[in-house]
């Protein structure tokens, strides 16, 4: 009897498995620390009597969000003490994630940062509600806070992202055409090509936590950002190359020295030019891309 129970909460806990990592991801940003928030979700779940459970799935998403709470708390501290800017931990996505416009602006780079602009609980609620569709009622449950309160906090938390998210969202392909002009500049150091390619007032936020070479602060401009990257291919005499892939559901590279991963760059682009730059250097980052990309290698 108890094997037949544990058996029933593993399998509804793994035909949900994708749903909960995605809600502590977009909660956290953060993919080893949504594992191990599925971890403790697991931990949880196997002790819970499923006789007296209604809705799997609602129970799940709300163990997962209070743990995906308490660890943001957590990581905020940590975030304080970060070197240099903070970028999401990237993820690899499917291609035809990249295909459907909405979904793949609700995990973007950008998107994502937004998200870091807002209190723990307005991010638990902007993501469930916006991203899930959960019901204001189960929302209520997984926070701690009445439907009512709920309601409000979610139309501040859309108010409040809405005011600082991407002005325009354009198709893959516009985004794939910007990043191929990209890559050509990187590989052949053209500097008015990447001038092109750039808009005027495009922000390059890079993230090397200390351990790599990343600027400390957000570069704004297109010249300075320029100036950036060829300072950066100046200083090496590696061999550059960067690879195509999808990175939050948006087209993105991986750059490498000499065959070694560097990091991944994503990109925002409106009008067909490149307003936003996010590389991410930070190893502790890239451990998840570099396995799996070295998987689709064998």
């Amino acid at each position: 009897m108890i094997d037949h129970v544990t058996d029933l909460a593993t399998e509804t806990f793994v035909a949900h498995r994708n749903l909960l990592f995605t809600v502590a991801y977009e909660m956290l940003g953060s993919a080893a620390d949504a594992e191990d928030v599925l971890q403790e979700t697991w931990l949880r779940w196997v002790d819970v009597d499923l006789d007296k459970v209604h809705d799997p799935r609602a129970y799940l998403v709300r163990i997962t969000t209070r743990q995906a709470l308490n660890r943001l708390r957590t990581m905020q501290r940590r975030k304080e003490a970060y070197v240099g800017p903070w970028l999401p931990e990237p993820m690899l996505t499917a291609p035809d994630v990249a295909e459907d416009v909405e979904l793949a602006e609700s995990v973007s780079m950008a998107l994502m940062l937004v998200l870091e602009t807002l209190s723990p609980t307005e991010r638990a609620v902007f993501v469930l509600r916006e991203a899930f569709d959960v019901s204001y009622d189960e929302i209520a449950a997984a926070v701690g806070k009445s439907p009512a309160a709920v309601r409000q906090i979610a139309h501040r938390a859309r108010r409040h992202v809405d005011a600082r998210r991407p002005r325009e969202v354009v198709s893959p392909g516009e985004t794939r055409a910007a990043l191929e002009s990209f890559q050509r500049v990187l590989e052949t150091g053209d500097l008015q090509g990447l001038l092109d390619v750039l808009a005027p007032d495009v922000v390059l936020v890079s993230d090397g936590g200390g351990h790599k070479h990343a600027a400390l602060r957000p570069v704004v401009g297109a010249e300075k950002v320029a100036r950036f990257f060829a300072s950066v291919l100046d200083s090496t005499e590696s061999e550059v190359t960067t690879v195509p892939t999808v990175v939050n559901g948006n087209p993105a590279l991986i750059a490498r020295l000499d065959g070694e991963m560097d990091g991944v760059l994503a990109v925002h682009v409106e009008g067909s030019r490149i307003t936003g730059l996010y590389y991410v250097r930070n190893p502790e980052k890239l451990t998840r891309v570099e396995s799996e990309t070295a998987l689709t290698l064998r």
